[in-house]
């Protein structure tokens, strides 16, 4: 199954970084949050991507250029025509095809433009700036399960500030670091979807997560994959230095590779 990222977007929230580089570049533990995104799908088996380009897209073009080089061991003899000699690398096992999908086109209209290249089978689709320890295979097996055109996953996401439990006399009772905001369930990306979704996209100026999966709720072929685990999105600096400093402590739940995943069947 191949795997859709969406990654042309400007990032204007998090201009302090995304004004020289396209968000999806912008690092954790000097690696791109790309990466991080494509070694979770890798860590359940799939290798298979199709990046949708808009914004410096280049960039990413030059990323993934030279990136069997930068993963391996190599030696430059100038004496014998410049040869290069690759000793071992590490790279993965990663198919990655990059597409120009427009500089400024919606979400939607990036997914259309990428038909083609996915074909007449299901695939997957996330966003290029959020990471999470999201169980893949159970994702699809849920898809599978319910046999509708799109399953995306939600989360119920921590509130900014710590809430305090304060009694009618204004006595506080106890405090409660970020809880869960209001109860809502929220998109957090990781879809998967039939062919048939691209029948709900018109053009480039259709936002997907208006028209398509609204229309796609309405018919009944929406179905919901509840995540109660780790899911953080990289919207703000301030987002990216707490990502950034769970990977240097060594707790960044993300990093599923290279982990035992235990199947949670409850979901």
């Amino acid at each position: 199954m191949k795997v859709v990222i969406l990654a042309g977007g400007y990032g204007t929230r998090i201009s302090e970084e995304s004004h020289l580089k396209p968000k999806p570049m912008i690092e954790i533990g000097e690696r791109p949050i790309l990466w991080h995104i494509m070694k979770h799908y890798s860590f359940y088996g799939f290798n298979d991507f199709i990046i949708c380009l808009g914004y410096k897209g280049y960039y990413i073009k030059e990323y993934f250029a030279h990136y069997f080089l930068h993963e391996s061991d190599v030696t430059f003899d100038f004496r014998n025509d410049n040869e290069l000699i690759t000793h071992n690398h590490t790279a993965e096992p990663w198919k990655v095809t990059l597409v120009n999908t427009g500089l400024d086109t919606m979400t939607g209209g990036r997914v259309k433009r990428i038909q083609k290249y996915v074909g007449n089978e299901p695939f997957m689709l996330t966003y290029g700036d959020g990471v999470s320890d999201v169980n893949l295979t159970e994702l699809v097996e849920k898809h599978k399960l319910y046999g509708r055109l799109a399953t995306v996953t939600t989360v119920q996401p921590s509130g900014r500030f710590g809430a305090l439990t304060i009694t009618a006399s204004n006595e506080v009772k106890g405090f409660q670091e970020k809880p869960k905001g209001d109860g809502a369930w929220i998109n957090a990306g990781f879809f998967v979807l039939q062919p048939e979704v691209f029948n709900y996209i018109s053009d480039d100026t259709t936002v997907f997560e208006k028209d398509p999966l609204e229309g796609l709720a309405k018919n009944g072929e929406l179905m919901s994959y509840k995540h109660e685990g780790f899911w953080q999105p990289m919207d703000t600096i301030r987002d990216k230095n707490l990502l950034e400093e769970l990977w240097k402590m060594g707790r960044a739940p993300w990093k599923t590779w290279g982990l035992d995943v235990v199947t949670n069947n409850e979901k």
